[in-house]
């Protein structure tokens, strides 16, 4: 207790014991600790007001470049929620009051509102941090973030510039993850998104401000043409559009007495073989249906259709299980029918 441990390397020359060194603190990357330190509590407290009071931290990286911070939490974030975190960690940074610290009595911090970290051992005495003021709910008019730290932060939170979270995610059960940048990397890296944005428009040929809209009518468009593409696939393996659409249904044959349609079609995606199979059924009324999709690879995915009359007397995925053998191939799941 009481000694601090400076890690360093010798870029020149050699440490011995009880050598005079000097100490020099790196002053740019210092201020850079202390904006992404100084973030992190806002952050949390940002977590309960937004989350709830259950948040608790659990761990936390703060970097020169970069910050993390890891909480109690069930489920993951919903967009609107993370915006409303990072909106009211940047309205005390604009604040931009001054950072108080105080050493106290532990238990003296604790009756004070002082929020301590689960598990953490601390002294008689704490260093309490207080930043900025609460600007809504039951806490309106007091700080706004109160904890027990005895790190380094900045001298006024305007000094943290801006707040940025730009991802997060679960890294155990129960426990999820922010990650953020502050000051000059959040500009950095609000400005290649607006890079990107622009980017993206110019090649939609709208005003960024557009570029959502027209984003989505492209991918309402891509789906509809999906959709027809997949219908014409289906009708061309059942016997071509024109029988489809006169209600004939597709060419098969009776082998040992039992309606058969058997077809091997390319240019079908796997996941789109069974519907084509439902298809099959309806059109032939009673029988079994065989499709053997082929790829470009080389690969064949087989899918194996039985009417319901013929469920007691064919299993589908019987069935599916000696093509796959015939084929080189596994398989043997799915449907009964």
């Amino acid at each position: 207790d009481g000694v601090f441990v400076h890690l360093g390397r010798v870029s020149s020359g050699t440490v011995t014991v009880g050598a005079a060194v000097a100490l020099k603190v790196d002053g740019g990357r210092r201020a850079m600790i202390r904006a992404n330190h100084s973030a992190t509590h806002l952050l949390h407290e940002a977590l309960r007001e937004v989350l709830g009071t259950h948040v608790a931290q659990k761990g936390s990286l703060v970097a020169p470049d970069r910050l993390r911070f890891d909480f109690s939490h069930p489920k993951p974030i919903v967009a609107g929620e993370l915006d409303r975190i990072e909106r009211l960690a940047n309205e005390v940074v604009r604040q931009n009051e001054k950072v108080t610290t105080r050493l106290m009595a532990v238990d003296d911090a604790i009756a004070e509102g002082a929020m301590a970290l689960f598990g953490e051992k601390y002294g008689d005495e704490v260093r309490v941090v207080r930043m900025g003021t609460a600007l809504h709910g039951d806490k309106a008019g007091k700080p706004y973030s109160v904890e027990l730290c005895g790190g380094t932060h900045v001298a006024a939170t305007g000094d943290i510039g801006l707040v940025r979270v730009v991802s997060e995610g679960a890294v155990a059960a129960g426990v999820r993850r922010i990650e953020a940048l502050t000051g000059a990397a959040a500009l950095s890296h609000l400005d290649e998104q607006e890079r990107r944005l622009k980017a993206v428009a110019a090649a939609l040929k709208v005003s960024p401000a557009e570029a959502a809209g027209r984003l989505e009518a492209v991918l309402d468009e891509r789906r509809k043409l999906e959709r027809e593409l997949a219908d014409a696939r289906r009708k061309l393996a059942l016997g071509g559009a024109a029988a489809s659409a006169e209600g004939q249904a597709p060419e098969g044959e009776t082998v040992a007495g039992v309606g058969f349609i058997g077809k091997v079609v390319a240019g079908i995606p796997a996941k789109e073989l069974k519907s084509l199979a439902d298809a099959g059924k309806k059109s032939l009324g009673s029988g079994v249906v065989v499709f053997v999709g082929t790829a470009e690879d080389g690969k064949a995915s087989v899918v194996v259709g039985v009417t319901e009359d013929l469920a007691g007397r064919f299993a589908a995925v019987e069935l599916v299980r000696v093509a796959a053998a015939a084929s080189g191939g596994q398989g043997g799941g799915g449907r009964p029918d």
